[in-house]
């Protein structure tokens, strides 16, 4: 039988109090009598599976939930102290720089992973002195990129770390050498992240775009929120209004409804400009951090040729929201490796 936490108590009290009224009753009472040391003889007499029970039933009242404030609110400071979970982190992270300092060149990827032994296997971290607010899954569109990879990682592990996230970086590497499709990579990330844990939020991440200050934090609000707003090589400022290319947030939810990128777009442009569609067609808003915040450094490449189907296929895009994305997608995964710095993912595409 399981007692509850509240009639045990109650049980203890009018125990206590009946043993008090015994004492003053026979003028046995004196300044030698310790209620304190009568409560715990008691405890000790109650058979200890139903204490233990009353306790572990304190400490789940107390972190149920996702550990929202409401949650302490109603735990007592002694279930507090009986929970062994670890406080939520503050809503604003304290070890924050501000402006950074960008390096375009960086150690060898063996040489980071050396550097890096907080991360668990695939580059996943969680902060050790609290727990974490958001769960995101970092996805990087990926091929013949190394040089970038090394810079990429060697600036973002720290500053995802002081926003004290609980993060992983996957790398979707394209098989083959035909066109790019860097959409259906970034629905790949999305779904087989997923198969790992349960992430709640996606960033999807070009791998030659540098944050400059991790103010900018890599969560998602209400609202999809377009990150990369001031590039250095655009003179930091905004080309159009609804941009929504570079770097990106949506909650894993709001990604599932407008069904994830467009598997249509093979070669270079138009796929982000049909996700910023996707997003007002179903009723949400593109959110900004001020431009100062959002500042980024773009690392020098050779850019693919234009996909010239680009404009029709944004012309038309309304008609495939529903048909052409995560719930259409094709492709095979050849290998996944939960490396020290990154999980890669090397897949192989096919068209929908």
């Amino acid at each position: 039988m399981t007692v509850c936490r509240p009639k045990l108590w109650k049980y203890l009290s009018i125990t206590l109090s009946f043993v008090l009224a015994a004492q003053l009753l026979s003028g046995a009472f004196s300044r030698k009598f310790d209620p304190l040391a009568y409560v715990m003889s008691v405890h000790q007499r109650i058979p200890w599976k139903i204490w233990n029970e009353s306790l572990q039933a304190s400490s789940e009242t107390y972190q149920m939930g996702n550990g929202a404030e409401t949650s302490a609110q109603e735990g007592t400071q002694d279930s507090s102290l009986l929970s062994k979970e670890k406080p939520l982190c503050p809503p604003v992270p304290p070890y924050l720089a501000g402006r950074l300092t960008i390096n375009r060149t960086a150690p060898s990827l063996e040489e980071l992973e050396r550097t890096h032994p907080e991360l668990e296997p695939g580059g996943r971290y969680r902060p050790a002195e609290c727990r974490a607010r958001h769960r995101v899954a970092i996805v990087i569109p990926y091929r013949d990129r190394a040089q970038h990879l090394s810079v990429f990682l060697f600036h973002m592990h720290p500053v995802l770390q002081r926003q004290q996230l609980d993060y992983d970086i996957y790398i979707i590497e394209q098989a083959g050498s035909g066109k790019f499709n860097r959409a259906m990579l970034m629905n790949v990330g999305a779904l087989e992240s997923l198969k790992q844990y349960p992430y709640d939020c996606f960033i999807f991440h070009d791998i030659d775009l540098l944050p400059e200050d991790d103010r900018n934090l890599y969560t998602c609000p209400e609202q999809p929120r377009h990150m990369s707003i001031a590039v250095d090589t655009l003179n930091y400022k905004l080309p159009y209004e609804n941009i929504f290319g570079g770097v990106s947030a949506l909650t894993v939810d709001q990604f599932k409804q407008v069904n994830g990128f467009s598997n249509s777009f093979w070669g270079w442009g138009g796929e982000d400009d049909d996700m910023s569609h996707r997003v007002r067609y179903y009723g949400f808003f593109l959110s900004r951090y001020p431009a100062h915040i959002g500042r980024y450094t773009m690392l020098s490449h050779n850019k693919d040729a234009p996909n010239p189907e680009r404009f029709d296929k944004l012309y038309n895009g309304e008609k495939r929201f529903k048909t052409d994305g995560i719930n259409s997608i094709k492709y095979k995964v050849l290998d996944i490796q939960l490396r020290r710095l990154f999980t890669w993912v090397h897949v192989e595409l096919y068209p929908s």
